[in-house]
């Protein structure tokens, strides 16, 4: 099970520390900029607009690193593994997942501690969602 939230104890929130919103909002738009062009990652969005799974990226990662909780109030629980479930995620689309979360990572301007911090759980992220071989 995916942890749902910063350490425990933590003085400041992870996500005002990086710049809350705004960092946020930058780091899932340029993910979503690399998915619209991807052969592999674009066919798992059924959508034909990417908007609404950009702002469900968005207001989960938030709300993981101590923002609002606009994606609970939304959509209640995370049950990341569930709602991936339909779709067939194996080690080509992880790998796609996470060349162009870095890509967007590299884009902010981050502390070596934060990049860290941030990479750390998006690999583990990425890991959890794959649900073939």
């Amino acid at each position: 099970m995916l942890p749902v939230g910063p350490p425990p104890g933590a003085d400041e929130t992870f996500y005002a520390s990086v710049g809350g919103e705004e960092t946020f909002r930058r780091l899932v738009a340029r993910f979503y900029e690399g998915v619209a062009a991807d052969p592999v990652l674009r066919p798992l969005y059924p959508e034909e607009d990417l908007g609404p799974a950009e702002e469900r990226l968005r207001f989960f990662l938030i709300q993981y690193w101590g923002g609002p909780a606009t994606y609970h109030e939304r959509r209640g629980h995370p049950r990341l593994r569930m709602r991936h479930v339909p779709f067939a995620i194996g080690p080509a689309e992880r790998d796609a997942w996470l060349a162009h979360m870095r890509a967007a990572v590299d884009s902010l301007d981050l502390s070596p501690d934060q990049d860290e911090t941030l990479w750390s759980y998006l690999v583990y992220a990425a890991g959890s969602m794959q649900n073939r071989p």
